[in-house]
C-alpha cells in the first residue's frame, strides 16, 4: 500500500473522558494509514511532528519533574496520557491497557520505556491521590500533576486538547480531554499515537518497535 499523509484535527483523533470534546484547531499530522508503516498506530510524520515539552511539573512523591529530561536510568522512550483519577471508566481502561502491554513486552525492551500519566484534573489529583490511583493500575507510572494552566498547554503542545471541569447534576463534575497515547522516541519525538480502544497486542508490539528503534 503507497503511503499517504492525512491531516487530521485533534478532535477526531480524540475519544473522550469525559461529556463533550474540547474544539481543537490544531492538526495532528499522520503519515501513512495504521497499517502502512512501522507501527499498527498512526504514525506521526517526524518532519512536523511533536517535541516532548520540556516543563517541569509535580510527581507523586511530591518533587519537581522534568517532562523531557525526568526518564529513570536507561528509559530511552516514553508513553504519554493524559487523564484523571475520577474518570469514570475511559482513563483507567487505557492505563491498564498501557500497563499490561508493557509487562508483555520482551526483557530488555521493557526498561526502555517510561509511562506517564499527566492529570487533566489537579485540583482533585495531588500528589498523594495520584500516587494511590497509578499504584493501584501499575508502579511503573509516572504520575503529574501541577497547575492547571500549565496542564493544559502541554496538552495543546502535543496535540491533546482538555476542557475546564464540567459540573454534574450530582454536584460532582467531568472533565473533558483527548485520550490518545503518544509514543515519543529516543530523540523525544512524538513518533506514534494510539487512538481508543487499540488492543494490548498492538500496544506492545508498538512499544517493542519503539524501543528498538
Amino acid at each position: 500500500m503507497r503511503r499517504r499523509s492525512l491531516f487530521i484535527s485533534a478532535a477526531a483523533l480524540s475519544f473522550l473522558a469525559g461529556c463533550a470534546s474540547p474544539a481543537s484547531d490544531r492538526p495532528a499530522i499522520i503519515s501513512g494509514t495504521t497499517q502502512a508503516g512501522a507501527y499498527r498506530g498512526a504514525e506521526l510524520d517526524p518532519a512536523r511532528s511533536y517535541d516532548l515539552p520540556d516543563i517541569t511539573l509535580t510527581d507523586t512523591s511530591g518533587a519537581p519533574y522534568n517532562l523531557r529530561t525526568g526518564a529513570g536510568a536507561g528509559q530511552t522512550v516514553t508513553a504519554l496520557f493524559f487523564g484523571y483519577s475520577n474518570c469514570p471508566d475511559v482513563c483507567t481502561g487505557i492505563l491498564a491497557d498501557m500497563a499490561t502491554a508493557r509487562s508483555r513486552m520482551a526483557t530488555g525492551l521493557k526498561e526502555r520505556l517510561r509511562l506517564v500519566c499527566i492529570t487533566t484534573d489537579p485540583a482533585r489529583d495531588t500528589a498523594p491521590v495520584l500516587k494511590t490511583y497509578l499504584d493501584r493500575i501499575d508502579p511503573a507510572f509516572v504520575g503529574l500533576t501541577g497547575d492547571l494552566g500549565t496542564i493544559i498547554s502541554t496538552g495543546r503542545s502535543v496535540g491533546v486538547d482538555i476542557a475546564d471541569g464540567e459540573k454534574l447534576a450530582s454536584g460532582g463534575y467531568e472533565v473533558a480531554h483527548g485520550t490518545q497515547v503518544i509514543g515519543f522516541g529516543k530523540d523525544r519525538r512524538a513518533a506514534v499515537v494510539w487512538l481508543a480502544p487499540t488492543a494490548v497486542d498492538d500496544l506492545r508490539a508498538d512499544f517493542e518497535t519503539l524501543a528498538r528503534a
